[in-house]
C-alpha cells in the first residue's frame, strides 16, 4: 500500500494463465471501492513490466481509477539489456493473433475484478504497449478508447479491420524516428477507411519514449524523455478519459 497526497493507493499483483504459460500483472486502485470505477488496462514497453508502467498505474488509481499492467511476455520474462527486448518484442509485433490473445486475456482479468466498471474499460501503452494498444482496439474488444503513447502505428494488412468502434487517441513525437512520416500517414488512411473515431497530437521537438524518464536525452538514436510534452500528452489522455467515460 502507497499513501499518496493523502489519498491510499492499493498495489498487488495479480496471477493467471494463457494456458501453462503464468503472467502476472499489477493491480493498483484507490482505497475507497464502495462503487464501482472505470477500468485501465496499462501494457507495458518492449522491456515488459517496469518502472514507468507501475508509476503510471499509481497515478491512474490516484485519479479515481482502477488500473491493471497487463502481463504480455509471461512471468519473470524481463528482457534486461536492448538486443533481448528486441528479440522478445519482436516474437508479438510479428505475431498479432498472439498479441491480441495476450491482451484480451488481460482484459478479462481486469473485467474480472468486482470494483471494475465493466461498461467502462480503456487501454493505454507506451512504446510497444502502445502498439498493443492499437492492436486493442482494433479488435473491437470491450473498451471504449485506446490511448498510444509514441507506439508503432503500423499492423498487417490482415489484422487491418473494416470497422474500429473504440475510440483512440494517439499521442507521437514530431521528432521520433522509429515511427517515420510515412507510418503515420499510413495509420491516418487506415483509421479513415476504418471509420474510427480518431485523434492523433503531434508533439514538436519530442524524440520517441518522451513519456519515460529513464530513456534519459540520446537524440542522436531518437530516444529522448521530455518531461513538459509528458506532462501535455498525459493531460490529453485525461481529457480523452473524461470524454469517453461520460
Amino acid at each position: 500500500m502507497e499513501k499518496r497526497d493523502n489519498i491510499k493507493i492499493y498495489k498487488n499483483s495479480l496471477d493467471y494463465f494463457d494456458n501453462n504459460i503464468p503472467l502476472e500483472g499489477i493491480i493498483a486502485y484507490p482505497e475507497n471501492t464502495a462503487y464501482k470505477k472505470p477500468g485501465i488496462l496499462v501494457i507495458h514497453e518492449w522491456t515488459g513490466i517496469g518502472a514507468l508502467v507501475k508509476s503510471k498505474a499509481i497515478e491512474l488509481a490516484k485519479m479515481g481509477y482502477i488500473a491493471m499492467c497487463a502481463d504480455i511476455y509471461g512471468k519473470d520474462v524481463r528482457p534486461k539489456t536492448p538486443e533481448e527486448a528486441l528479440k522478445v518484442s519482436t516474437i508479438y509485433k510479428n505475431d498479432r493473433a498472439l498479441l491480441r490473445r495476450r491482451l484480451i486475456l488481460a482484459l478479462n482479468e481486469l473485467k474480472k475484478l468486482e470494483y471494475v466498471d465493466c461498461e467502462k474499460l480503456a487501454v493505454i501503452g507506451f512504446c510497444f504497449g502502445g502498439m498493443a494498444a492499437l492492436e486493442l482496439a482494433r479488435a473491437n474488444s470491450e473498451i471504449r478508447g485506446a490511448v498510444s503513447f509514441h507506439g508503432s502505428l503500423n499492423t498487417p494488412k490482415e489484422f487491418k479491420e473494416k470497422y474500429v468502434k473504440p475510440k483512440i487517441l494517439v499521442l507521437h513525437g514530431a521528432e521520433d524516428p522509429l515511427v517515420p512520416q510515412s507510418e503515420v500517414l499510413d495509420f491516418i488512411g487506415e483509421m479513415k477507411e476504418s471509420q474510427a473515431d480518431w485523434q492523433m497530437h503531434i508533439y514538436g521537438g519530442a524524440y520517441h519514449s518522451f513519456m519515460n524518464p529513464e530513456s534519459g536525452d540520446n537524440r542522436q538514436i531518437g530516444i529522448a524523455y521530455n518531461e513538459k510534452i509528458a506532462h501535455r500528452a498525459w493531460s490529453q489522455m485525461q481529457l480523452f478519459f473524461d470524454e469517453i467515460f461520460l
